[in-house]
This record gives C-alpha cells, structure tokens and sequence, in this order.
C-alpha cells in the first residue's frame, strides 16, 4: 500500500536516434522503446532504400536486427532508478555497426546473445491526435494481462494493472523484483520527425510495440509511404527471443518468404491482417503547409477522426 500512496508520475526526457534524415523519439527506460531505436540504428547499416520492401533482403536484415535489439533489451533494461541502464551505449552508432556485423546476409541466427554497450559492463489503448495549431499527443496506456490484476480499490472505479509479471525474481539481474521499482515495460508512445513535418505514432501488441515501430518508421523513411500505407503495409513479429522463427503476414510474397526460409528462418504465415503483428494509430502535421493528417490501422478498431471545420 506504501507503494502506491507514494508513487508521482513524473515528466521524462525522451531518447532520440536519427534514420535517414528523421529524429525518432521513444519513451525511455524502463520502457521497451529504446528497442525500437537500437533496431533503426541496426537497419541504418544496410541500404534499405536501394533493396525496397519486396526484397527477402530487407526482411531479413529487420528481422535479424529485432532479435538483436531485444536481446539487448531483455539484459539491460530496468527502472533506472535501480539499475544503471547503459543508454548513451545502446544507443550509440558505432556500437550499431559492431552489432550489425552478427547480421549474417545468408543465414538466421537461432542464438543472439546481449552485446556490451559502451559503458555497459493484449490489452492495450493507444491513441494520438493533434490540434489546429499542431501540438501532437502520443499516448498509450495498458491493463496488461486480461483485465490486469482483476482489483479495483475501494472508490476509485478502474482496476489495477498487473504489470508486475513483467519482474524477474532472478536478484542479480537488473529488472529483479524489488519494493518501490517499476518493472521493464511494454507499452511505448512515439514521435518522429524531419524539417516542418512531426508524427505521432504508436503501435500496440506487447513485445511487437518496438519492432512494429521500426518497422513503420522504415516505411515512411526507407519505402516512402503515407501514414495510412504504412500502417496497412504487412508486418513480421517475433514474440520469442531466441531461436529463428518469425511469424509474417501472407501478404508478404511468397517469394520473400521462401528465400527468408532458405536463410534458415523458421516462417510461420499468418492471415493477411493479424492481430499478432499489432495494430496502430498515427497522426502528422506538415507545418509548412499547415495540414493535419491522421491514419488508422485496419488491424484494430481504431479510426482516424478529423476535427470538424468551424
């Protein structure tokens, strides 16, 4: 009880990390989003752009990058208010680059041990809008498992999260279970931009959030599409942190899916519009025009709602 009658929230700084010309900003520590920028920051080796979207190429390296970003993850990410979280390192650039030599062109990796960065030693809402003078909100909030810890208290109307699972009872890792500490968290708002443009993102799914991400930042920054064609454009997800498989959308190319098999990825094809890849919202303004623009993934029941002209 302690616990919660001394918990504040607080305001954060976010992080940042550069790719292709835009500024990707994530939540930081002890939330998942630096994932999501250490996978950019991977992807950022290869030519991307050059190869396209229907290149097996292109899915291979993001999804190799995925496995190596989470193991890094997985072994770093705590509250840091408890755990020196080595971020300047994981997110270094010349860092990215050592890690992306693990990146073998041909094969998939079954094993992707955590690196050592410089100074190292289901149910969730998001939304995002933006108003007529161009302030963006990305928000994101999450009960965790089914209805979370099944507890309303007394008078107050909503239950209670059960983020709490997310602990390891393992004392000497980083993201131990202690009093007074936040566990490492899924759930991650986000913003991006370049010159007069800003985006507001998020995509929600658990451990998909920060590899989804990357992947629709590299469809507008890499392939060039809209917010609502890179919401709508297929996904892959891996839930798993070790081992080769990864689940793609059918409507990835045969093609692609076999030659990412013949690298030793283990493919799992799922309907064309899966729940497992995530579903998200997004919302952009282009100051230069002054034009607000909004998007929504056909994977949730979300909508992009336009602000009534007065």
């Amino acid at each position: 009880m302690a616990d919660l009658s001394e918990f504040r929230s607080e305001w954060v700084t976010p992080l940042a990390t550069t790719y292709r010309g835009w500024t990707v900003y994530e939540i930081p520590p002890q939330g998942q989003g630096i994932a999501a920028l250490m996978m950019l920051n991977l992807m950022e080796t290869f030519p991307l752009p050059e190869w396209g979207r229907d290149d097996a190429r292109t899915w291979h390296v993001m999804i190799e990058a995925k496995k190596l970003a989470y193991a890094d993850l997985l072994r770093y990410v705590a509250d840091p208010r408890f755990a020196r979280v080595p971020v300047t390192g994981l997110l270094d650039k010349a860092y990215a680059r050592e890690r992306a030599g693990w990146i073998d062109p041909e094969r998939a990796r079954t094993h992707t041990p955590p690196g050592e960065p410089p100074g190292a030693g289901a149910d969730t809402t998001y939304l995002c809008t933006v108003d007529t003078e161009g302030n963006l909100v990305s928000f994101i909030q999450s009960n965790y498992h089914g209805f979370g810890s099944g507890l309303v208290a007394e008078g107050t109307g909503f239950g209670l999260q059960n983020r709490g699972g997310l602990f390891t009872l393992d004392p000497a890792h980083p993201n131990a279970l202690a009093p007074r500490k936040r566990p490492l968290h899924t759930i991650i708002p986000a913003f991006m931009e370049r010159g007069a443009v800003r985006i507001a993102f998020g995509i929600m799914g658990g451990w998909n959030q920060a590899q989804a991400h990357a992947q629709f930042v590299a469809n507008v920054a890499d392939f060039g599409l809209n917010l609502q064609a890179a919401l709508e454009a297929p996904r892959f997800t891996k839930l798993t942190f070790d081992g080769a498989d990864v689940e793609i959308e059918a409507r990835v190319p045969e093609a692609i899916r076999a030659a990412l098999a013949a690298r030793g990825h283990a493919v799992k094809t799922l309907s064309a519009w899966a729940d497992a890849v995530g579903g998200g919202q997004a919302v952009m303004r282009d100051f230069a025009r002054g034009i607000n623009y909004g998007a929504s993934d056909p994977r949730k029941d979300g909508a992009a709602v336009p602000e009534p002209i007065q």
